[in-house]
Protein backbone atom coordinates (compact mmCIF):
# COMPACT_ATOMS: atom_id res chain seq x y z
CA UNK A 1 0.00 0.00 0.00
CA UNK A 2 2.33 2.19 0.68
CA UNK A 3 4.36 1.19 -2.54
CA UNK A 4 0.86 2.84 -4.35
CA UNK A 5 1.48 6.40 -2.48
CA UNK A 6 5.00 6.22 -3.39
CA UNK A 7 4.37 5.49 -6.74
CA UNK A 8 1.74 8.18 -6.96
CA UNK A 9 3.89 11.10 -5.42
CA UNK A 10 7.19 10.20 -7.86
CA UNK A 11 4.33 10.50 -10.88
CA UNK A 12 2.50 13.59 -9.94
CA UNK A 13 6.38 15.26 -9.09
CA UNK A 14 6.96 14.26 -12.65
CA UNK A 15 3.87 15.71 -14.20
CA UNK A 16 5.16 19.04 -12.02
CA UNK A 17 8.69 18.66 -13.42
CA UNK A 18 7.16 18.66 -17.28
CA UNK A 19 4.79 21.61 -16.38
CA UNK A 20 7.81 23.50 -15.13
CA UNK A 21 10.29 22.35 -18.01
CA UNK A 22 7.40 23.07 -20.88
CA UNK A 23 7.13 26.94 -19.13
CA UNK A 24 10.94 27.43 -18.88
CA UNK A 25 10.76 27.03 -22.60
CA UNK A 26 8.49 29.69 -23.74
CA UNK A 27 10.01 33.19 -23.42
CA UNK A 28 8.99 36.64 -21.57
CA UNK A 29 11.30 38.65 -23.59
CA UNK A 30 13.94 38.90 -20.29
CA UNK A 31 17.51 36.99 -21.13
CA UNK A 32 17.60 33.88 -19.14
CA UNK A 33 19.97 30.85 -19.78
CA UNK A 34 17.58 28.31 -19.52
CA UNK A 35 16.03 29.42 -23.24
CA UNK A 36 18.40 27.49 -24.72
CA UNK A 37 18.00 24.56 -22.69
CA UNK A 38 16.71 22.76 -25.11
CA UNK A 39 19.49 23.29 -28.34
CA UNK A 40 21.18 21.36 -29.63
CA UNK A 41 24.27 21.44 -31.80
CA UNK A 42 25.98 18.24 -33.94
CA UNK A 43 29.12 18.28 -31.69
CA UNK A 44 31.79 15.16 -33.13
CA UNK A 45 28.64 13.24 -34.48
CA UNK A 46 26.56 13.32 -31.27
CA UNK A 47 23.42 15.77 -30.09
CA UNK A 48 24.91 17.96 -27.42
CA UNK A 49 23.22 20.44 -25.32
CA UNK A 50 24.50 23.89 -25.92
CA UNK A 51 25.25 24.35 -21.75
CA UNK A 52 28.15 21.47 -22.91
CA UNK A 53 29.70 22.65 -25.54
CA UNK A 54 29.96 27.09 -24.23
CA UNK A 55 29.00 28.88 -21.68
CA UNK A 56 25.86 30.28 -21.34
CA UNK A 57 25.25 34.41 -19.42
CA UNK A 58 23.35 37.21 -19.37
CA UNK A 59 24.84 40.30 -19.97
CA UNK A 60 21.85 42.49 -19.75
CA UNK A 61 17.83 42.14 -19.11
CA UNK A 62 17.59 41.13 -22.76
CA UNK A 63 21.05 39.87 -24.05
CA UNK A 64 22.53 36.60 -23.66
CA UNK A 65 26.28 35.69 -24.46
CA UNK A 66 27.26 32.32 -25.08
CA UNK A 67 31.23 31.22 -24.63
CA UNK A 68 31.96 28.20 -26.64
CA UNK A 69 34.71 26.25 -25.44
CA UNK A 70 36.08 25.25 -29.02
CA UNK A 71 36.39 28.00 -31.38
CA UNK A 72 35.40 25.96 -34.15
CA UNK A 73 31.78 25.27 -32.57
CA UNK A 74 30.83 28.83 -33.08
CA UNK A 75 29.54 28.44 -36.47
CA UNK A 76 27.53 25.15 -35.15
CA UNK A 77 25.73 26.96 -32.25
CA UNK A 78 25.16 29.85 -34.72
CA UNK A 79 22.62 27.66 -36.94
CA UNK A 80 21.51 25.61 -34.18
CA UNK A 81 20.00 28.90 -32.38
CA UNK A 82 18.75 30.00 -35.83
CA UNK A 83 17.26 26.52 -36.33
CA UNK A 84 15.52 26.34 -32.70
CA UNK A 85 12.27 27.71 -32.92
CA UNK A 86 12.87 30.36 -30.38
CA UNK A 87 12.69 33.24 -33.23
CA UNK A 88 16.30 34.32 -31.77
CA UNK A 89 18.85 35.88 -34.57
CA UNK A 90 22.42 35.78 -32.40
CA UNK A 91 25.07 38.21 -33.79
CA UNK A 92 28.85 36.46 -33.66
CA UNK A 93 31.61 38.72 -32.70
CA UNK A 94 35.03 36.51 -32.79
CA UNK A 95 34.67 33.89 -30.23
CA UNK A 96 31.16 34.95 -28.41
CA UNK A 97 28.03 35.24 -29.81
CA UNK A 98 25.28 37.65 -28.26
CA UNK A 99 21.62 36.61 -28.50
CA UNK A 100 19.61 39.86 -28.66
CA UNK A 101 16.27 39.07 -26.97
CA UNK A 102 13.60 40.70 -29.10
CA UNK A 103 10.86 42.59 -27.45
CA UNK A 104 7.46 40.71 -26.79
CA UNK A 105 4.13 42.25 -28.90
CA UNK A 106 0.62 42.49 -26.80
CA UNK A 107 -0.54 39.82 -29.33
CA UNK A 108 2.29 37.69 -28.74
CA UNK A 109 2.01 37.83 -24.90
CA UNK A 110 -1.74 37.06 -24.75
CA UNK A 111 -0.48 33.65 -27.34
CA UNK A 112 2.04 32.68 -25.00
CA UNK A 113 -0.45 33.09 -21.85
CA UNK A 114 -2.58 30.88 -23.62
CA UNK A 115 -0.10 28.24 -24.46
CA UNK A 116 0.77 28.30 -20.71
CA UNK A 117 -2.83 27.91 -19.10
CA UNK A 118 -3.17 24.70 -21.82
CA UNK A 119 0.36 23.17 -20.41
CA UNK A 120 -1.32 23.99 -16.93
CA UNK A 121 -4.13 22.56 -17.86
CA UNK A 122 -2.17 19.05 -19.11
CA UNK A 123 -0.57 19.15 -16.25
CA UNK A 124 -3.45 18.98 -14.23
CA UNK A 125 -5.18 16.41 -16.00
CA UNK A 126 -1.95 13.97 -16.19
CA UNK A 127 -1.73 15.06 -11.98
CA UNK A 128 -5.81 13.26 -11.94
CA UNK A 129 -5.09 10.33 -13.82
CA UNK A 130 -2.35 9.75 -11.52
CA UNK A 131 -4.59 10.19 -8.34
CA UNK A 132 -7.67 7.97 -10.66
CA UNK A 133 -4.59 5.16 -10.93
CA UNK A 134 -3.53 5.13 -7.46
CA UNK A 135 -7.56 5.36 -6.07
CA UNK A 136 -7.95 2.21 -8.32
CA UNK A 137 -4.73 0.58 -7.02
CA UNK A 138 -6.40 0.90 -3.41
CA UNK A 139 -9.59 -0.71 -4.60
CA UNK A 140 -8.11 -3.43 -6.42
CA UNK A 141 -6.00 -3.96 -2.81
CA UNK A 142 -9.46 -3.82 -0.94
CA UNK A 143 -10.83 -6.22 -3.28
CA UNK A 144 -8.08 -8.27 -2.34
CA UNK A 145 -8.18 -8.07 1.38
CA UNK A 146 -5.12 -6.86 1.50
CA UNK A 147 -5.93 -3.91 3.17
CA UNK A 148 -9.20 -3.12 5.47
CA UNK A 149 -12.00 -0.10 4.35
CA UNK A 150 -10.65 2.47 7.10
CA UNK A 151 -7.21 1.67 5.76
CA UNK A 152 -8.55 1.86 1.85
CA UNK A 153 -10.61 5.46 2.84
CA UNK A 154 -7.83 6.87 5.01
CA UNK A 155 -5.12 6.79 2.14
CA UNK A 156 -8.06 7.95 -0.04
CA UNK A 157 -7.69 10.77 1.41
CA UNK A 158 -4.38 11.39 1.63
CA UNK A 159 -3.99 10.67 -2.49
CA UNK A 160 -6.69 13.51 -2.38
CA UNK A 161 -4.88 15.57 -0.34
CA UNK A 162 -1.78 14.90 -2.44
CA UNK A 163 -3.57 15.43 -5.45
CA UNK A 164 -4.91 19.29 -4.06
CA UNK A 165 -1.14 19.69 -3.23
CA UNK A 166 0.22 18.90 -6.66
CA UNK A 167 -2.55 21.11 -8.14
CA UNK A 168 -2.08 24.23 -6.23
CA UNK A 169 1.73 23.95 -7.01
CA UNK A 170 0.79 23.76 -10.96
CA UNK A 171 -1.60 26.57 -10.12
CA UNK A 172 0.86 29.04 -8.54
CA UNK A 173 3.43 28.40 -11.23
CA UNK A 174 0.74 29.07 -13.48
CA UNK A 175 0.22 32.54 -12.18
CA UNK A 176 3.79 33.56 -11.10
CA UNK A 177 4.44 32.80 -15.55
CA UNK A 178 1.58 34.80 -16.65
CA UNK A 179 2.76 37.78 -14.47
CA UNK A 180 6.11 37.40 -15.75
CA UNK A 181 4.80 37.21 -19.46
CA UNK A 182 2.40 40.27 -18.77
CA UNK A 183 5.24 42.31 -17.36
CA UNK A 184 6.17 44.85 -19.89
Amino acid sequence: MHSVIRTMDERMRKSIDSFKLEIAKLRTGRAHPSILDHVRIDYYGTETPLSQVANITVSDARTLVISPWEKRTVPLIEKAILNSDLGLNPATSGEVIRVPMPALTEDRRRELIKVVRNEAEAARVGIRNVRRDANAALKELLKQKSITEDEERRLTENVQKQTDKCIQEVEQLLTAKEADLLAV
